[in-house]
This record gives C-alpha cells, sequence and structure tokens, in this order.
C-alpha cells in the first residue's frame, strides 16, 4: 500500500494552533488532506498528531487518524523522521505492507494532486534509496549573499563572485518545504534528504514558508490570486 503521512503536532509556537487555523475558508490541513485525496495516488491518508482537536479536524476532512503520537515524538525536538518510522512501525504490526510513503506537511496549501502524481512517478523510476521531494530556485543568486560581522558590518560568502555575471554562477534551489516521497527502507535509515536525491522542481510563485503572521497573509493573498486566474487547483 501506498500512505501519505501528515505530521501534525499541536504545539506550534510561532503560529498558535497553526495546523487547524482557518486559512481561507477551511483549515490549513484540510488543504493537505485534500491534495492527497484529489491525487489518487495513496491508499490511505493519515495524520500523525497528538492532539486530539487536530485529530477531530482531520477525521472531518476524511484522513484517518488511527493513534496519537506519542509524547516523546510530540515535542519540537523531535523528528520528522522519527515520526515517519513511527507510523510506519504502527502499519507493520496492522499487518499492512508499505510500498512507499509521502510525507506531506500540514501546512502546504499551495500543494497540487499532480506534483504528489509525478513525484510518485518519479520515485519509481529511481535508484534504490531515493528521496522524491519539492524544491525550487533560490530568486537570486546564492554566491552573492552576504552576512553580517560582529560591528553590523557586511562581508559577502563568496567574496570570489563579486564580479562574476549572474548568468554565469550555477543557479541553486531549495526544500520547498511541502513533501517527501520514499520507500519504507530509505525512511529507516536515509541521514540527508538532499544529498544524492531528486527534486521535483515547481515554480517559485507556489512556494510559501509559512512561520509568521506576515506569511500567513501573504499565502492568503497569493492562493486567492492564483485559484482566480486558474494557475492553481483547490
Amino acid at each position: 500500500m501506498k500512505i501519505c503521512l501528515i505530521p501534525a503536532r499541536g504545539g506550534s509556537k510561532r503560529i498558535p494552533r497553526k495546523n487547524i487555523r482557518p486559512f481561507r475558508g477551511k483549515p490549513m490541513i484540510a488543504w493537505s488532506i485534500a491534495a492527497a485525496q484529489a491525487s489518487k495516488c495513496f491508499d490511505q491518508v493519515l495524520v500523525s498528531t497528538d492532539d486530539q482537536e487536530i485529530a477531530e479536524v482531520a477525521r472531518a476532512h476524511g484522513a484517518d487518524v488511527p493513534f496519537l503520537r506519542p509524547a516523546h515524538l510530540a515535542d519540537d525536538k523531535a523528528s520528522t523522521q522519527a515520526v515517519i518510522c513511527y507510523a510506519l512501525e504502527w502499519t507493520n504490526h496492522q499487518g499492512e505492507a508499505c510500498e512507499a510513503l509521502c510525507c506531506l506537511y500540514a501546512t502546504a496549501p499551495f500543494v497540487q494532486a499532480d506534483d504528489l502524481l509525478q513525484a510518485q512517478q518519479r520515485l519509481m523510476e529511481s535508484r534504490p534509496g531515493t528521496v522524491v521531494f519539492a524544491a525550487t530556485s533560490f530568486p537570486f543568486p546564492i554566491q552573492r549573499a552576504i552576512h553580517l560581522d560582529t560591528q553590523g558590518y557586511s562581508a559577502m560568502f563568496q567574496p570570489e563572485c563579486f564580479s562574476s555575471r549572474s548568468q554565469d554562477l550555477k543557479e541553486a534551489y531549495h526544500d520547498a518545504g511541502q513533501f517527501y516521497w520514499a520507500t519504507p527502507e530509505t525512511w529507516s535509515k536515509v541521514n540527508n534528504l538532499f544529498e544524492g536525491m531528486r527534486p521535483l522542481l515547481l515554480p517559485r510563485w507556489r512556494v510559501q514558508d509559512i512561520d509568521t503572521e506576515e506569511d500567513w497573509q501573504r499565502a492568503e493573498l497569493l492562493q486567492q490570486l492564483l485559484t482566480e486566474q486558474g494557475l492553481i487547483n483547490v
């Protein structure tokens, strides 16, 4: 079977109750559940949470919540990989054999069903041990990034690139923070999700971290605009 696992703990600090806070008319987690269901590539859409209210909201939108996450996997130090492995162990104990698991974040209102399908196909075509994840390009050459010294003055990370033309610098990409496909064997032993793996590249306008109130407001406005323009399906 193929599983979509949506991690959703209750202790979000920067935006309290972020996973179930209303986002354009429905709980944030409902957007991820709907995309997983629309993709039709999962035998089970499972939400892993330690929070009874989140569990009830997830069930109301069609996801399965067959267990509550134990306390040692519910604090902000628990890794996503540990949460995934716990869910896989629980599934095995139920006598269900998992072929592949997609970890889909609860705060990914721009994720599209077709992205999940494309990533699944890419996983099937990839060498063993591969993680397929959503990524996008940086809008500015990272070779020209700066940092501040102890006195507040700027310094380049790569000063040797100051005179390079932008088109001559290698394009860089980053994790989109949406989803990650892998087999159970890979999830049990992978140490680095981004080294030697296969990204599915998304346009920058479909990628938005939501960690602050400003992020939230921007994401709502952007999703509304993209929907009105027919650029995303929701």
